[in-house]
């Protein structure tokens, strides 16, 4: 079989997946009498590489195999082909996400040590809801506390062949930054959809409810000072914290 046909092979094949292929998998597409050496394959996968430079579209190394995948910069447009709007998450998420990844294995515990805050279940449950955190074993302190790890998920999602491919933390300035590498899904996943959705509001839950509170206690003193309801000396009003929402 001549390369032109293996990569031809090797290419609509890729288009015809929908996710990554490794080169074992690559290899399954021919029958033994005519399967290819690896080097052969690996050859033809870097000259698809070359003929996709200065095109819409890329082929991606990552840590399941090789995906033809859409140019990152070209997401604002390709976005509109869905109706739903990317998904934006808290910044309590993004520094917990954060934290696994750099830190891995490590419990709920040592995040709040780190945040100084609790770690919400929601926060823990869409990460693992979108597989891209994973218990991979118990710390041996009393109580066995769950040791979180990210995926190979995580790893394809986010473009890298492996953790060492992670950025620097010198490079990152802002936890915030993340954000918009977490708005480049081109699939909406129904079942985290309402979560994420939720964690992303709490800084808005929180802002609307500290102004409820404000109105109820000057309305409570409105009435006291204008005589319709006896001064209570220690009447007060205590606003949820923040921390209970994230």
């Amino acid at each position: 079989m001549n390369s032109d046909l293996i990569k031809k092979i090797i290419e609509g094949a890729l288009l015809a997946a929908g996710k990554p292929m490794d080169i074992a998998r690559l290899e399954s597409l021919f029958e033994d009498e005519e399967r290819p050496p690896r080097d052969q394959i690996k050859a033809a996968l870097e000259e698809i590489e070359g003929d996709c430079r200065g095109r819409g579209f890329q082929l991606k190394h990552i840590a399941s195999g090789y995906r033809l995948q859409v140019n990152q910069e070209l997401a604002p447009w390709v976005n509109r082909l869905w109706d739903e709007k990317p998904k934006r998450y808290s910044r309590a998420m993004l520094e917990t996400l954060s934290l696994i990844a750099y830190r891995q294995p490590l419990t709920r515990g040592d995040i709040e040590l780190v945040r100084g805050v609790a770690v919400s279940s929601d926060i823990i449950k869409t990460l693992q809801e979108r597989d891209w955190v994973r218990v991979v074993g118990h710390r041996d302190v009393p109580g066995r506390p769950a040791l979180y790890a990210t995926t190979k998920q995580f790893l394809d999602y986010f473009n890298l062949k492996s953790l060492e491919h992670l950025p620097a933390l010198s490079e990152i300035k802002d936890f915030a930054e993340l954000d918009p590498e977490l708005e480049l899904a081109l699939g909406v996943d129904a079942n985290t959809e309402a979560l994420a959705t939720s964690v992303a509001a709490n800084d808005e839950v929180v802002a609307n409810e500290n102004d409820v509170l404000d109105d109820n206690q000057s309305f409570a003193l409105d009435r006291q000072t204008d005589g319709t309801e006896p001064v209570d000396s220690e009447l007060e009003v205590q606003p949820s914290s923040a921390q209970d929402y994230e």
